[in-house]
């Protein structure tokens, strides 16, 4: 039933079926059901590179998308998450519809607190949804939460091997070139550490198709000050690198 709304992106309807819907396809199942999105592709190409990683699928479409699997660890998928919430959680829906059950996430995102160091780590406990995907997987909210067992989990194995982490909101928009100085102030004072734009959407499929999901996005540039800051953020290839095979543990053996 759609819940009426003056504005249609609060318009959620809560009927779990929908005319579109890869789980009416019957897509071919993945060889495993666990699956790391990363926005790194330096990394795959390393990867591919070494290697490391062997084409398990080639999605055919207007945006194609290409799923790997590791060599070593079989039961690991990995692909290249695409930016916003209808690309890369639409995606995840889409992996959902073909096994997949247990998600790690690993991205960069804007610092709103300059302290933030480049690289730093946030282990996301959830969003503050400025967007409009998510609307249509949950009811109509100011923050959507990640599931605290899998968070609780991603930060015990972190403190384990005694990896410094931080842990907070994310601020997902829609709009990257919308992030005004008044905007910026105000996520900050409603807690989110980071701006990135798929938190959300992801943290929302991840509710609706009861998958097991992780984030973990390293601060990149800075957009706490008058002057954007790139900090140089996308060329840390040992930090991404690093958390591309962190999170390959986490998925494998942790969440």
């Amino acid at each position: 039933m759609i819940t009426q709304n003056d504005y249609p992106v609060l318009e959620y309807d809560d009927d779990g079926d929908a005319v579109v819907s890869p789980f009416k396809w019957n897509l071919q199942p993945f060889s495993t059901d666990k699956l790391v999105i990363t926005f790194f592709p330096d990394v795959m190409g390393e990867l591919l590179e070494n290697k490391q990683i062997e084409l398990e699928r080639h999605i055919e479409g207007e945006n194609p998308v290409d799923v790997y699997r590791f060599k070593e660890q079989k039961n690991v998928l990995i692909t290249l998450g695409y930016v916003g919430c209808p690309a890369c959680a639409g995606n995840l829906e889409f992996f959902a519809a073909c096994g997949v059950k247990k998600v790690m996430f690993c991205g960069g995102g804007g610092v709103l607190d300059k302290n933030i160091k480049v690289g730093e780590l946030l282990v996301v406990e959830g969003a503050i949804r400025d967007e409009g995907f998510s609307y249509r997987y949950v009811k109509p909210s100011r923050y959507i939460y990640a599931d605290k067992k899998i968070v609780n989990k991603i930060s015990a194995y972190l403190e384990q091997h005694k990896i410094s982490y931080l842990t907070g909101l994310t601020w997902t928009t829609d709009a990257m070139f919308r992030e005004t100085k008044a905007l910026v102030e105000k996520r900050k004072a409603e807690g989110a550490k980071i701006v990135e734009m798929e938190q959300a959407g992801c943290i929302a499929v991840s509710q609706f198709r009861n998958l097991d999901y992780g984030a973990i996005i390293y601060g990149g540039d800075d957009v706490s000050q008058d002057e954007w800051d790139s900090r140089s953020w996308n060329s840390r290839k040992g930090i991404r690198y690093n958390l591309v095979m962190l999170c390959l543990e986490l998925v494998e053996k942790t969440i």
